[in-house]
């Protein structure tokens, strides 16, 4: 068995007890104080997560649009400097190489932030691609990512930095951004994975344990605490926000995934997969992912049948007990026959049989 990797943030992890598991490869912190509690400082206050587990890729060179517009299926040519824009990589048949942020940091020039599992598939996946002579670099180790997330998040990161942080917009970024006491510089995005505002964070590897006690140093008094990976899907989850390998795969297409914003089956360029989604955009894709809610007593988790009547109609992606509705809910991929709203189902939960009704996504969204 090959040794878990470890982020440079590892030692602080150590010393506040933080419970870690085998997260992908990674040995990385799932609760810190308790998951429930996590969410709701997360919702309420704010809290401090390491990313640093997330891949981070530059392609560069005088052809990188027209390369990026060939195998994203977003449309690439919308984004200027310091803008970001969330994108699907996708194989011939639809199927879901991964889901990413593009980053355009200069004319040329642009950032792919992937999933960690995915980081090496992906990069191999970029260079076959390459027939335009763009370069190709996994620069993952050069890189702390934190991401700072919750109604006090502009607040704190405010109090460590003279750059003007309520200029940065949804999926803007500044580069370079300078905070108190440390070295490098850092991009700086108003991007996150929870439903709520807050910011992501990159900068050098070397500085990335002196930012994480920065920042929860400054946020004492608003009552920051730092989150782990628990919180951080229950939020996500709650907010809508797909997980590779659960609401997208090689076998799930981001049309199926209701990720058809980020498919642009008109632009020009001849992408990926575009054949197969602009048939599924076209004619309406078998299968749907919808958000259901349970009737009966039990919590549908990743992998449970549904059934509608005696017959199979499709699997559960993502479910737990939502911390903030105290509820029963889960994300399901199912026959789109069955995916109106209000509609009756049945979860396998173990052996039993449990009715559940399909309802409206996402299961939070954050008041402005």
């Amino acid at each position: 068995m090959s040794e878990l990797k470890r982020t440079p943030l590892y030692p602080v992890y150590q010393e506040s007890g933080a419970k870690t598991v085998d997260f992908g490869g990674w040995d990385l912190p799932v609760q810190f104080s308790g998951i429930k509690h996590e969410h709701e400082v997360t919702r309420t206050k704010a809290g401090l997560f390491d990313v640093s587990h997330m891949g981070e890729i530059t392609v560069e060179g005088a052809q990188s649009l027209d390369f990026l517009q060939r195998v994203l299926t977003n449309d690439i040519s919308k984004l200027t400097p310091n803008r970001a824009q969330y994108t699907i990589m996708c194989y011939e048949n639809g199927g879901t190489v991964d889901d990413l942020i593009v980053y355009m940091l200069d004319e040329n020039r642009y950032l792919l932030v992937v999933n960690a599992a995915n980081t090496e598939k992906d990069f191999e996946w970029l260079q076959t691609q390459n027939q335009d002579a763009v370069t190709i670099t996994n620069v993952s180790k050069d890189y702390v990512q934190l991401a700072l997330q919750g109604p006090k998040a502009e607040a704190i990161l405010q109090s460590v930095t003279k750059a003007n942080l309520s200029e940065i917009k949804f999926f803007r970024f500044e580069n370079p951004v300078y905070f108190t006491n440390i070295d490098a510089g850092a991009i700086v995005s108003r991007t996150g994975y929870t439903g709520e505002d807050g910011f992501e964070i990159y900068i050098d590897a070397k500085c990335g344990v002196d930012l994480w006690n920065l920042l929860l140093e400054a946020g004492k008094e608003e009552g920051i605490e730092p989150i782990g990976l628990g919180a951080r899907d229950t939020l996500r989850f709650e907010a809508n926000l797909a997980l590779y390998g659960q609401e997208l795969s090689k076998d799930i297409t981001p049309i199926e995934a209701g990720l058809g914003f980020a498919v642009k089956v008109n632009k020009e360029a001849d992408f990926i997969g575009k054949s197969a989604l602009k048939e599924q955009v076209e004619n309406g894709a078998d299968r749907k992912l919808v958000g259901i809610e349970m009737i009966d007593k039990g919590i549908p988790r990743h992998d449970y049948i549904v059934f509608k009547g005696e017959n199979e109609i499709g699997f559960v992606t993502s479910g737990t007990q939502s911390p903030t509705l105290n509820k029963n809910v889960g994300l399901v991929l199912i026959n789109s026959h069955f995916a109106k709203e209000g509609t009756e189902i049945m979860v396998q939960v173990r052996k039993r049989k449990l009715k559940a009704k399909v309802v409206k996504t996402p299961f939070y969204k954050r008041s402005k």
